[in-house]
């Protein structure tokens, strides 16, 4: 019998259920015994792993496995931490749904896996039948370079790829449930089902009431600056209102704010390309003004692959286009460095561009993520953000970040924040109130960790509460100073190790604090401590992993081995935990 498409989007409709539920029903294989009772024969096993930084490929992974239920499949759905390889090779049908982390690397949780399919002596995988989905970003070089590793990772083992690997961008919804629907049936492809029948609407995840395609209408409450007058940055604190959403999160989370673009930007773009703004233009099946589409619907700060390409093409500009003809991925980033879409368009006047044409180069104008800094068990109804405002002056135009800006000078008290929750579900304060925790946390990567501490504190947690925070001077950029004094004057706050790089001759950052204390930070992750880190991914958080290493090589009596070693258990363990971006 032909398995029917079933689309992912829950709930079915009458007829859809009615025809499963009988398809369901229809494939008994042993019937009523003399009993009265039904022989249930064991579904067949489908294994979903999935690696993920920030929560989206663990909710495709539920997804998936809410349609193989439908399909009488018995889905098992694990992080690929959770699996070690040995496990891997016994599997029979498995999807692997991945994100790909900083510049094409494996998320913090499918990082071991990996290392152990890329020895020598990782085992054969013949009995397998895999299929693999890629979440990625085209703005990134290596796209969705850890789905396309694991999918020739697999096949180089022996394993039967039985459907095609799909990569997705950004906005990922649609190729994923495309993935999963024609996916799916080539998992149910010969397999004996259970014999009882199938409640369709029980299979399905039910999905947020607010979510990207559809985020809460937020205000504001509160917006102010936490930094000094003569600070070089500009950071900022906001309390959003949630009240009477529904909504509610836990201490690790994110807040998605979806933005609208700069007005000036989207007047200065249209005015470049000698347009007036009203012309119609379809997007999304609809007609759109120009200026209102370039305002809400479109990426037009950072130049997309596609614009620089076309611009490169039609300017035939010599420097532009060797840089992309030599695939120098350096060249290309310091040649753009500071540029940005308006930047470009003015930089080559003779690539003339229609509205159209235009709009066709673009990608959709994407959410940001910002983690919470407060808890929702102390503030139910709002959530505190920490964000720096990106500012600076480049090719003698002031350039100012989508977001952060949209939140510093275009929000009032009558201006909805559109928003949604994104769950990370790994980074967590200890469910055990008694144990220690070790926090990293330089500049905004504070905001965590200060929702960390409030969670502590209602909870009335006995576990000693450690924090390594730094920024550039002190006088400053000292964030939430009185509340982080207040509570280390109570004892919440058992240890404050500052690292402000500037108060000195020679730069002190938070890794050299880690060092300089190395001796009780092992023994605090040796009483069971958990260890976590906020912020920047391309040099904090690989320093702070060095000296991590070093620190526990050094006071454990280790060597390099034995130390990567008890890392990777902190990490299995999910006691080493990172936020980082």
């Amino acid at each position: 019998m032909k398995t029917p498409h079933i689309p992912l989007d829950a709930p079915y409709s009458e007829s859809q259920r009615a025809w499963l539920n009988g398809f369901f029903a229809g494939m008994h294989t042993h019937m009523i015994q003399s009993s009265g009772s039904v022989n249930q024969v064991a579904a067949r096993v489908i294994t979903i792993l999935y690696g993920s930084q920030t929560g989206n490929a663990e909710s495709v992974a539920n997804n998936a496995a809410a349609v193989a239920k439908a399909h009488g499949l018995k889905p098992v759905i694990k992080g690929m931490d959770e699996v070690e390889i040995d496990a891997l090779a016994a599997m029979e049908y498995v999807l692997i749904i991945t994100s790909t982390y900083g510049e094409g690397d494996m998320p913090d949780n499918a990082q071991l896996l990996w290392e152990a399919a890329c020895t020598e002596t990782a085992p054969k995988l013949e009995n397998m039948k895999f299929s693999v989905l890629a979440l990625g970003d085209t703005s990134y070089d290596l796209f969705c370079q850890a789905g396309k590793d694991w999918d020739e990772k697999l096949a180089e083992l022996g394993a039967n790829r039985i459907y095609e690997r799909t990569d997705c961008d950004v906005d990922y919804d649609e190729p994923a449930e495309t993935w999963i629907s024609a996916v799916i049936p080539h998992m149910a492809e010969g397999a004996s089902t259970t014999s009882a029948v199938v409640d369709i609407t029980a299979q399905s995840v039910e999905k947020p009431k607010y979510n990207r395609k559809n985020p809460f209408p937020a205000k504001m409450l509160v917006n102010r600056i936490l930094t000094g007058p003569s600070s070089s940055k500009e950071t900022r604190h906001y309390e959003i209102s949630i009240a009477g959403s529904g909504l509610s999160y836990e201490a690790g989370d994110a807040l998605c704010i979806v933005p609208t673009n700069c007005p000036v930007l989207v007047t200065d773009i249209i005015k470049t390309l000698g347009c007036n703004g009203d012309e119609d233009e379809p997007v999304n099946g609809e007609l759109v003004a120009l200026h209102e589409a370039l305002r809400t619907q479109f990426e037009i700060k950072t130049p997309s692959k596609e614009l620089i390409e076309e611009i490169a093409r039609r300017s035939g500009d010599q420097e532009l286009n060797g840089i992309l003809e030599s695939g120098d991925k350096d060249a290309l980033s310091k040649y753009l460095w500071g540029r940005d879409t308006l930047d470009l368009l003015l930089q080559f006047p003779a690539c003339e561009f229609s509205a159209s044409e235009f709009i066709a180069l673009l990608k959709p104008l994407q959410h940001r993520a910002y983690s919470i800094s407060s808890s929702s068990k102390m503030y139910p109804d709002a959530v505190h953000l920490t964000v720096a405002s990106v500012r600076y002056e480049s090719y003698n135009t002031l350039h100012k970040g989508v977001c952060s800006t949209f939140l510093a000078d275009r929000v009032d008290d009558e201006t909805d924040v559109p928003c949604f929750f994104s769950p990370n579900k790994v980074f967590r304060v200890p469910e055990d109130d008694n144990l220690p925790m070790i926090m990293v946390g330089p500049g905004t990567g504070l905001a965590p960790f200060r929702a960390f501490l409030q969670e502590r504190q209602y909870k009335k947690a006995r576990g000693k509460n450690w924090l390594f925070f730094g920024d550039r001077n002190a006088a400053t950029d000292f964030m939430y100073r009185e509340e982080l004094e207040a509570y280390q004057k109570s004892g919440l706050l058992t240890r404050l190790d500052l690292a402000f790089s500037r108060d000195q001759e020679k730069k002190l950052y938070v890794q050299d604090r880690m060092l300089e204390n190395g001796a009780e930070l092992y023994a605090w992750l040796e009483q069971g401590g958990y260890f976590f880190v906020c912020g920047d991914a391309y040099r904090m958080a690989k320093d702070v992993d060095k000296a991590l290493h070093d620190v526990i090589a050094e006071h454990g009596k280790l060597n390099d081995q034995q130390a990567v070693e008890y890392v990777n258990q902190l990490k299995k363990d999910k006691r080493y935990v990172r936020d980082v971006y």
